[in-house]
């Protein structure tokens, strides 16, 4: 289609006697509908430059790279500016916005609605995995967690020798404690492989504690405050668990106080700055030489106390009797002595002789009753017994012998060997069953016939029932 057929928003126009001439603003609002349609928000990461922040809130930058840039405005509206980092030039940060065009200056902008710091969000993701990961194996259990030395005797720093943790924590330690004695520990805090220095650092203390080389009572790990970057080695996984195999407690004094590192989650104690952490790992001086004067004063009031009570006690003393006639006391008192001891003599003498004489009657009262004599008589009656029981068993045994024998002897008159023997025979069916009755054979049937001195087998050849039986048995009976 040509196009003078349609205007700049796509309307159709008829055709135009001459050129078609726009406006300014018709050319501006053109292109922001383009642009506005063609992005959603987006996240842009560059260099901070040009910024300045106005009395309104407003903050004003430029991102850039090496070959563009693009103007930025992050208005104040709600307080957006406060949950953003804070911006100056030179920073690498990503903004996430909504692209326009301003149409006073005719140049398109990202208007700002969030601001960090370039890799933050990366970084972020993986701290919180790790986290969750070191948390899941227990390593920030506060079961694990120890007590510090109230009164350590050394104290471990690893820290950069050049930073400033280092002088604010000397200065709080030699103020509060002069007589603790500091080791330091150097390693890099910062930039890649300074977690490795660290760990190594921590376990150099650990090694002097071990072999009795310097009696170190606790390890901090200082650094001051940073960004994210610079405070990522304290993240690394391997310190985490170099820090939690440390034999010695270990507190991690890292950044500032609203900054955590998982050192902080796995470490004994957490200080918000290196400063709080001297203040939290040695007493203050001045406050102990004024606690051990209130105890010295108190102390003082109670020994006053105790002798002037002793005093009072003592002057009693004096006063008393004892003390005026000691020796007519200690007459008195042997006096008692020998009239006790006299008494204990008598009272045991008595209960002798009547220990005597009690055993004496006892004595007189076995002899007259002879228990030898007794224990004869008694024996000789059990004798007795046992002869008489002897007797009856045997007599009782006989008798039962002879009924068994009896018995036996009716068993084997009455057995079937026996009426064989006597010319009788018993005879049987093929299925071993005893043929009492002509019913019971059938024609054909074979017979097994025992004899005293053998066996006939016969095969039944006509079976003739007794009539006079088969009538006596249909006969009725009378009542």
């Amino acid at each position: 289609m040509p196009a003078h057929d349609v205007d700049l928003f796509g309307n159709p126009e008829p055709a135009p006697k001459g050129p078609r001439v726009f406006s300014v603003s018709e050319v501006t609002k053109a292109v922001r509908g383009v642009i506005e349609s063609a992005f959603d928000e987006v996240w842009i990461e560059g260099e901070v430059s040009n910024f300045r922040q106005q009395a309104s809130g407003h903050q004003y930058f430029t991102l850039k790279d090496a070959a563009a840039q693009i103007s930025c405005v992050l208005f104040a509206r709600g307080g957006a500016w406060r949950k953003t980092v804070p911006l100056q030039d030179g920073m690498l940060v990503q903004a996430r916005g909504k692209i326009t065009v301003y149409e006073a200056r005719g140049q398109y902008q990202l208007n700002v609605s969030l601001v960090q710091a370039a890799g933050e969000g990366l970084l972020q993701a993986k701290f919180e995995a790790l986290k969750r990961k070191l948390a899941a194996e227990g390593l920030f259990d506060a079961e694990r967690k120890r007590e510090l030395s109230q009164f350590p005797r050394a104290v471990g720093i690893v820290t950069s020798p050049t930073g400033a943790a280092l002088r604010d924590m000397l200065n709080v330690l030699t103020r509060r404690a002069p007589w603790l004695r500091i080791i330091v520990s150097p390693a890099r805090v910062q930039g890649e492989g300074a977690a490795a220095e660290i760990a190594r650092a921590l376990d150099d203390l650990n090694q002097l504690a071990a072999r009795g080389i310097a009696p170190v009572d606790v390890i901090v790990l200082a650094r001051g405050g940073g960004s994210i970057e610079d405070l990522w080695e304290f993240n690394d996984e391997s310190l985490a668990r170099a820090i939690a195999e440390s034999a010695l407690p270990v507190v991690s004094a890292v950044g500032h106080e609203i900054d955590f590192t998982i050192a902080d989650f796995v470490a004994d104690l957490r200080a918000p700055t290196p400063s709080a952490a001297a203040e939290l790992i040695v007493p203050d001086t001045a406050e102990l030489l004024r606690m051990l004067d209130e105890r010295a004063a108190f102390l003082q009031r109670r020994v006053s106390a105790a002798i002037e009570h002793s005093r009072v006690h003592l002057a009693g003393l004096l006063r008393s009797a004892l003390f005026r006639e000691p020796a007519r006391r200690i007459e008195e008192a042997t006096q008692r002595v020998d009239l006790a001891d006299q008494a204990l003599s008598r009272s045991l003498a008595s209960q002798l002789d009547a220990l005597r004489q009690r055993l004496d009657a006892l004595g007189s009262r076995v002899k007259q009753h002879r228990p030898d004599q007794v224990l004869a008589l008694h024996r000789q009656k059990i004798s007795g017994i046992a002869a008489v029981l002897s007797d009856r068993f045997q007599q009782r045994l006989r008798r039962e012998k002879d009924r068994v024998t009896r018995i036996a002897d009716m068993l084997r008159l009455l057995s079937p060997e026996q009426t064989i023997a006597r010319g009788y025979t018993i005879t049987t069916g093929a299925d071993g069953q005893v043929i009492r009755s002509a019913a019971d054979v059938a024609s054909g049937s074979e017979l097994h016939t025992r004899l005293s001195d053998g066996a006939v087998i016969s095969v039944v050849g006509t079976v003739t029932p007794d009539p006079s039986r088969a009538k006596r048995e249909k006969r009725p009976r009378s009542d």
